[in-house]
């Protein structure tokens, strides 16, 4: 029988840390003498008080010290009860929003995906736009964290390459996991303010600005308008997201290694190398698409695509021109993008650059092999050989995901939807992305008109694929619970 005290206990303390964290759309309702400030007082109270229960009633004696079913559990237990608990402003409010699109809202808020339940964006109260943003943040952070230091331990595939790169066979980034986690939440949040001040002197206004950095640093994609970043219709604004998105997703624990070594560990990784050239490619192909089949100008056919292939393969979710018009061969290469994902270790979701990097030399080894069947090769990151571990780990995530991708899409397509807004929408869920395709959910849609039973699929879409799929789907097993 697992011991549920630690687990509880922990929560507990994620509960309060979000009571906190509701003060602050409380307050900015309340200098602005907007009523909902309200709300939030409420839902602040009632997550507190349900932190404080947990915390004094399921108090585990000494040390806490977690075993590997108790961590799998509080992983995929945490999120969710955050995203539970984080619903509470979105149904008190005066949105009016269901129990099933408040849930939808946070959910999507948590896990970064930046799918929206919500229109009329633009004459919501600014509480509600900053708990958006912040429920965003907070989720991009905990992604990192949980990546640090959960998520190696449980064996996730592809997470291991944080023990790569910080063994104690290899140099240290830190000597201890919590001086990581310590240096990339400051980092974190120094990336959060350069953004937040570029934006404001880029022309939004200061809270526009803060809302917009927290969204775009988490790769999340909420915004304060429908019309997403569009809205602005200004090129710098356009420019410095994009740049901040690219930072989202690339891989934190590369940005701290200058403090200790002095050099910039980032220049010589694979992974990012392969990520800036992929993202640079299709930048280019689309931006030329553009410019000699729909006759945009050269300039601003390159700053679009360029914008939205980084928001897609980020899993951003930012919009600046709807990609959903261009044609046919943009839309597929944009479900190809949705894919993707960033860099292991970012804020982003998809499958990421790493395992896709594992993949192809998979692939190529096994050709090398049918030329020299008694050759000896292996595959190695960085010039480190990757263990049969972790190239296992990467085979049977993407097993995984592509066949919750299909069971997904099945599902949504029996709760009524079309082909093109299942197939998509399975995708960005499971992806984390936000916007889909086709006149929908596209980016220039969102997911308010989808029936109930698809937002409550799609939000267990969100949170499989937020927590690398393996996390949650252990919880399934019943051997799990025997153990």
């Amino acid at each position: 029988m697992i011991d549920l005290r630690p687990i509880l206990f922990i929560n507990g303390f994620l509960l309060l840390v979000l009571a906190a964290g509701m003060a602050i759309p409380a307050v900015v309702d309340l200098l602005l003498q907007d009523l909902d400030w309200q709300v939030f007082l409420a839902s602040g109270t009632v997550c507190a008080f349900a932190g404080l229960v947990l915390v004094f009633g399921s108090r585990p004696e000494g040390r806490i010290s977690l075993t590997t079913r108790q961590a799998f559990l509080l992983t995929a237990c945490s999120w969710l009860m955050v995203a539970a608990f984080g619903a509470l402003p979105f149904a008190f409010s005066e949105t009016e929003m269901s129990v099933t699109d408040a849930f939808f809202e946070s959910m999507s808020g948590i896990t970064t995906t930046g799918a929206t339940a919500i229109s009329g964006l633009d004459d919501l109260p600014y509480g509600i736009l900053m708990w958006r943003a912040m429920l965003h943040w907070l989720g991009g952070i905990g992604i990192i964290v949980m990546a640090v230091a959960i998520l190696p331990v449980l064996r996730i595939g592809g997470m291991q390459l944080f023990r790569m790169e910080s063994s104690d066979k290899t140099e240290k980034a830190m000597p201890r996991v919590s001086q990581i986690a310590t240096a990339i939440g400051t980092v974190y949040l120094v990336f959060t303010m350069v953004c937040t001040v570029a934006l404001w002197l880029a022309g939004m206004s200061f809270f526009e600005a803060i809302c917009h950095a927290m969204s775009t640093i988490a790769t999340g994609g909420f915004s304060t308008s429908d019309a997403s970043i569009s809205h602005f219709a200004s090129p710098l604004i356009e420019w410095i997201t994009l740049v901040f998105m690219l930072i989202g997703g690339g891989t934190f624990l590369l940005y701290i290694t200058p403090w200790h070594y002095g050099r910039w560990a980032i220049l010589k990784d694979s992974q990012m190398r392969w990520y800036v050239a992929f993202v640079g490619f299709f930048g280019v192909l689309l931006g030329l698409w553009q410019w000699t089949v729909n006759d945009v100008d050269f300039l601003d056919a390159i700053r679009h695509a360029l914008f939205n292939v980084v928001s897609v393969v980020t899993t951003t979710g930012f919009m600046s021109s709807d990609y959903n018009a261009w044609g046919g061969f943009p839309q597929v290469v944009f479900f190809i993008l949705t894919f993707i994902g960033g860099c292991t270790g970012s804020t982003a979701g998809g499958i990421k650059i790493f395992r896709w990097q594992v993949l192809f030399a998979m692939a190529g080894v096994q050709v090398k092999r049918l030329l020299h069947p008694h050759g000896v090769f292996v595959i190695d990151f960085n010039k480190q050989r990757i263990s049969d571990l972790v190239v296992r780990s990467v085979l049977g995530f993407m097993v995984l995901f592509f066949v919750s991708f299909a069971l997904l899409s099945f599902a949504l397509t029996l709760t009524g939807l079309d082909f093109l807004t299942s197939l998509s929408g399975a995708a960005t869920a499971l992806a984390n992305v936000g916007p889909g395709l086709g006149e929908v959910i596209g980016p220039a849609g969102n997911f308010k008109p989808l029936p109930d039973a698809a937002k409550w699929l799609l939000s267990f879409g969100m949170l499989l694929g937020r927590l690398e799929l393996m996390t949650v789907l252990v919880l399934f097993m019943p051997s799990f619970w025997r153990g």
